[in-house]
């Protein structure tokens, strides 16, 4: 029996979140870049390899892999992103890294599956997750630990909100999905594979999913950089995208 591309995407992230951390337990002992770089190659090859066999006649982009150009004559184009958060990966035991899997549909974000092995959760478009209540304290920003930017750093302000610091994409965008905070406003770069799933699961949940001058979020181009994006409550999204305006952050 044929899967669809909801159930396809979810149980393929899921595949590559148990096979990461089977090579994380494997490898425990090793140096980090060890343990990431496997991680890295082995998710890769599992995702590509299950992709040409259930849909043999869609093109895959995929942070690891060669880019060939060709996917952008195709309507349909998995984009995928074996190991989101690799430092965090990295660091055992930490939680805050996830397995990433889309379809873009004429560049459109219509499918998508976020897993979050270390919580043992894939959240995804074939069961759109159900929005917790609003939070009644000040409302929180979630940005990198590493590197926080400044639009979260002006939302933040602007609304008397409290930052939360986390590790991946994928891991953050969830965050927000999962009633853990209501703003993800991010800068300083990214690619179309680390936010396509997250954007995707976020639009399915009700979220505001946009780049950050407020333009919907476009996938499949020649240049794969998507380097801004915002991800929150719709009640927060018209406020962000005029503080980041007025900060001339766009």
């Amino acid at each position: 029996m044929t899967i669809d591309d909801h159930q396809l995407a979810a149980e393929l992230a899921t595949r590559a979140g148990v096979l990461l951390l089977q090579v994380r337990a494997e490898l425990a002992e090793a140096e980090p870049q060890v343990r990431k770089d496997e991680g890295d190659r082995r998710a890769h090859e599992l995702l590509v390899a299950a992709l040409a066999d259930a849909r043999p006649d869609d093109a895959v982009l995929s942070e690891e892999g060669a880019d060939d150009l060709a996917r952008l004559d195709f309507d349909r184009v998995w984009i995928v992103d074996p190991l989101d958060g690799t430092r965090e990966f990295g660091e055992i035991p930490r939680t805050d890294w996830a397995v990433h899997v889309a379809l873009a549909v004429r560049g459109a974000p219509v499918v998508g599956a976020v897993a979050l092995p270390g919580l043992d959760v894939t959240l995804h478009t074939g069961a759109a997750p159900v929005l917790p209540e609003s939070w009644n304290g000040a409302p929180r920003v979630i940005a990198s630990r590493t590197r926080p930017g400044p639009a979260a750093e002006a939302i933040a302000a602007a609304i008397d909100g409290e930052m939360v610091h986390m590790g991946s994409a994928g891991a953050k965008a969830m965050a927000v999905v999962r009633g853990e905070c209501e703003i993800y406003a991010h800068t300083g770069g990214q690619y179309e594979w680390d936010n396509c799933a997250p954007a995707a699961v976020a639009l399915a949940a009700g979220l505001h999913a946009s780049r950050l001058d407020g333009s919907p979020l476009v996938y499949n181009n020649a240049d794969t950089s998507l380097p801004d994006l915002l991800i929150c409550r719709r009640e927060f999204a018209e406020v962000s995208l005029d503080v980041v305006r007025k900060a001339g952050l766009v």
